[in-house]
C-alpha cells in the first residue's frame, strides 16, 4: 500500500541539525495519522506515493518545521512562585502555571530555561524552533485509517509534540 492522505504510516527516523549533530532517534515504529495532525506538513507532502521499506532524506529549514526562534516567548517569573522541586527542563502547560505568572499564550508549552535565584526563565518556544533539521526516515509500515481516527485527526502520536515532562525525561516524540 502507498502513503496516500489518511493512511497510518508507521515510521522510524533519525534526526540531525545541519552540524551532524544527532538529535532524536526513534528505533521502534510508531504510527502517525498522514492527513491529520500527526506529522509536519513537509514530512507529509514528502511521503505521498511511497511504500513500506523505502526510505527518505529530508532537509527542513525552521519555517517547515518549528518555526523562528521568538523572543517574544521568554517570560521571567518570580521563583517564589514555582514548587521547591522546580528544575532545569521541566515543562508546564500554561494553564498549568502557578498563580501570579504573567499572562502567557495559552496554547504554548513552557519549558524551564534557566534558574536563577529569584526569578525563573521561561520559554514557549519549541526546543527545535529556529533549527533547520535533517531527518532520515524509513517508512516500516502502511495501513488504513479508522474511522475514529480520521475521526480525531491523530492515532495519538504527533511529530515531536511535546507533553509536560518529568524531570530528567527528554524525550520530543
Amino acid at each position: 500500500m502507498e502513503v496516500t492522505e489518511q493512511c497510518v504510516v508507521a515510521l522510524t527516523w533519525t534526526l540531525k541539525d545541519t552540524l551532524g549533530e544527532e538529535l532524536d532517534v526513534l528505533d521502534e515504529p510508531v504510527e502517525f495519522l498522514v492527513g491529520g495532525d500527526d506529522l509536519l506538513k513537509r514530512v507529509e507532502d514528502a511521503l505521498q506515493g511511497h511504500t513500506a521499506g523505502q526510505t527518505l532524506d529530508l532537509h527542513l529549514e525552521p519555517e517547515e518545521a518549528f518555526g523562528d526562534y521568538d523572543e517574544n516567548l521568554i517570560f521571567l517569573e518570580p521563583l517564589a512562585l514555582f514548587p521547591k522541586e522546580i528544575e532545569e527542563g521541566m515543562t508546564f502547560e500554561a494553564s498549568a502555571l502557578p498563580k501570579g505568572c504573567s499572562q502567557v499564550p495559552a496554547d504554548l508549552l513552557y519549558t524551564v530555561s534557566e534558574i536563577y535565584p529569584e526569578h525563573v526563565v521561561l520559554d514557549g518556544n519549541h526546543p527545535l524552533a529556529g533549527i533547520a533539521l535533517r531527518l532520515h526516515l524509513k517508512i516500516e509500515g502502511v495501513r488504513e485509517a479508522t474511522e475514529e481516527e480520521i475521526g480525531r485527526g491523530t492515532v495519538g502520536t504527533g511529530f515531536f509534540r511535546i507533553a509536560p515532562m518529568a524531570p530528567g525525561n527528554d524525550t520530543l516524540h
